[in-house]
């Protein structure tokens, strides 16, 4: 598996669970306001050396007893060809295993359930179905992120829907949108925008038009609250 990035440590990313974060470089989704550019390129792309997967490894097997959970994330992990086969190791030392995804590949996530490989899985929903060409760069059947919000509502143990909410891609009517496809979700997270990050499209976050205030953020969580369970703003 080709890893970008490793976190030791995280209290925050993983509900209720001491955990690592492991980065896979590479994503098929060209999102402006990436919060991880540096993981967006291709492996082959990539400024700079790929973390080596054995000590990664090797420092789960170190910290058993003191981690509790792997949190893996991207980049976008379903493009990994050896993802399966990480997680099974890491499931093997006993850890709980939280996965990150944009819900592009729903035939990988169906696999990994069926196989009772993820404890807890977030999955990004960038826009409305209409709009995710604004974030796609190639050709893309934006049914399958459909086919995966049905797939974690139906099979996931534990899950939660989550949205950076930045302008073009939010507003009240998109939100709207949005909540119709999650009816009856468990969770849903509203991210904001941070201004004081690196971001894939500096140009993008120039305007101060994109972002949203607590104020706008309130009225989207009070939005999507007629359609899910909980809502939380992060």
């Amino acid at each position: 598996m080709d890893i970008g990035g490793f976190q030791k440590n995280s209290l925050i990313d993983f509900p209720g669970t001491i955990a690592c974060i492991v980065f896979t470089q590479g994503c098929n989704f060209i999102c402006p306001y990436c919060h991880n550019p540096d993981l967006v390129a291709s492996p082959k792309k990539r400024a700079g050396e790929l973390y080596d997967e054995t000590m990664v490894l090797e420092f789960l097997e170190r910290r058993k007893g003191f981690l509790e959970g792997v949190v893996i994330t991207g980049g976008e992990p379903s493009l990994q060809k050896g993802l399966k086969e990480f997680i099974k190791k890491v499931k093997e030392m006993g850890y709980k295993l939280k996965l990150d995804t944009n819900g592009t590949r729903p035939h990988i996530l169906a696999n990994l359930f069926e196989e009772q490989l993820i404890d807890f899985i977030s999955m990004d929903i960038k826009t409305s179905i209409d709009n995710y060409n604004l974030v796609v760069p190639q050709k893309f059947d934006a049914n399958k992120i459909l086919e995966s919000i049905q797939l974690l509502m139906e099979k996931a143990p534990a899950y939660e829907f989550r949205t950076t909410c930045v302008r073009p891609f939010i507003s009240k009517d998109i939100m709207n949108t949005i909540g119709k496809m999650i009816t009856g979700a468990s969770t849903y997270i509203l991210q904001q925008c941070s201004k004081n990050v690196t971001v894939l499209d500096p140009g993008f976050l120039k305007t101060n038009n994109c972002f949203f205030s607590k104020k706008d953020m309130i009225e989207l969580k009070r939005t999507i609250d007629t359609y899910v369970d909980a809502s939380v703003i992060r």
